[in-house]
């Protein structure tokens, strides 16, 4: 376990409110200076508090950095914050919480115990559970008429009835992901996903990169559609496929794609990489777009780093990601129409390939940063604090 001096060192230089910290097994405890009494229980991940400021796992997921932010917000309104793991099934409230926030699986748990005067809120990260484990299955049958093969679902999620027991929510996502959850007739407060790494706008010598591609993505390959890219690809034998994902740890998938992925001329897989890496700003100096056919995410963080690294769109309405203007949404994510669109960008003129590029990486500057974040997040809390009537040192 680490020491508290190792943890209030981690993150010394970038904690913006003051407080002390305490930590057991189960429990991150933010305590705030200002002596208040008041108490927020965040259930999303306690990792952040417990690792180096500078460890890879704030640049492998933007969760990392936004659950420390979400928690230092509270602080600097006064608020004591206990943090744990969105799957801890074991935790009881010993004290009295004026807000609860969870992400997936412990509102329904905890909500009634907490009571009425506990505000209860709703961080969504994803599409509503129900549309993502439909969307994958569809997608898994889709793989089994196109191909005979069946795979193993990654990535489904345990029901929720989370924003049934929330009194509004915060979400990362479009309005494709709002409108997964409209029907709870809840308040929705969008909150823009965050980045691990950005970027300086990289000329780019279009002429040469224009058949170029890029697959971006972590666990559940099918999910996030790389068997329609590698299908796509197999018929673009002049066009150039990389993959850049952990495909290897999906064994049926890694079997079933095996010539495809690594037996293809035009097809390169390097696995999971680090984007602060020599060979990331390599692909991402050769490559013209990112394709991104995923059947449902909140806001796909793969895409915001690659717009973050000029790469033009071509992406799923279901990726929760705008691009218009700069980049192309799928409507249908079939093979045909990747192939159609990949040859339709592809046969832009430089100039336009160039203003689309300089366009996403203008996008991403302006609206996915830690500081637009932390900026709107703040925002949401000033404006929950304000609803109540009072100012920020009264309780909710």
């Amino acid at each position: 376990m680490h020491s508290l001096g190792m943890i209030m060192g981690t993150l010394k230089s970038n904690v913006v409110a003051t407080y002390k910290r305490l930590l057991n097994q189960d429990v991150i405890t933010l305590i705030s200076e200002t002596g208040s009494d008041k108490n927020v229980l965040l259930s999303y991940i306690t990792r952040p508090f417990k690792v180096e400021w500078e460890s890879h796992e704030f640049r492998s997921h933007t969760n990392m950095w936004e659950c420390q932010q979400i928690a230092k917000t509270w602080v600097k309104y006064g608020y004591n914050v206990d943090i744990i793991d969105w799957d801890n099934k074991s935790f009881l409230p010993k004290k009295e919480y004026s807000v609860f926030i969870d992400i997936h699986s412990n509102m329904e748990r905890l909500a009634p115990i907490l009571g009425d005067n506990c505000k209860k809120i709703l961080h969504i990260t994803g599409a509503h559970w129900q549309f993502q484990n439909r969307a994958e299955m569809v997608r898994l049958s889709d793989l089994k008429s196109r191909r005979g093969v069946e795979l193993k679902p990654r990535r489904q999620v345990p029901p929720s009835l989370g924003i049934e027991y929330a009194d509004c929510a915060t979400i990362l996502g479009n309005v494709f992901t709002q409108g997964t959850f409209a029907y709870s007739g809840k308040p929705l407060y969008p909150i823009p996903l965050s980045t691990t790494v950005q970027f300086p706008y990289y000329e780019k010598n279009f002429d040469k990169i224009k058949k170029n591609f890029l697959w971006f993505g972590s666990s559940g390959m099918v999910h996030k559609g790389l068997d329609i890219v590698l299908d796509a690809f197999s018929e673009l034998p002049d066009y150039h496929l990389t993959i850049c994902g952990p495909v290897n740890r999906e064994d049926d998938f890694d079997k079933a794609y095996f010539k495809e992925l690594y037996q293809s001329q035009n097809v390169r897989s390097f696995g999971f990489i680090d984007v602060k890496s020599d060979r990331f700003l390599d692909v991402i100096m050769n490559t013209n777009a990112l394709i991104y056919p995923s059947c449902s995410e909140g806001q796909a963080g793969s895409v915001i780093t690659c717009l973050h690294a000029g790469l033009i769109p071509i992406v799923s309405y279901e990726s929760g990601v705008d691009v218009n203007g700069f980049g192309i949404i799928l409507q249908k994510s079939s093979v045909d129409e990747v192939v159609e669109s990949i040859k339709m960008l592809s046969q832009k003129p430089n100039e336009e390939l160039r203003r689309m590029s300089k366009s996403a990486w203008l996008y991403a500057r302006t609206h996915h940063t830690r500081e637009k974040f932390a900026e709107c997040y703040n925002a949401f809390v000033n404006n929950i604090l304000s609803k109540q009537g009072r100012n920020h040192e009264d309780t909710l």
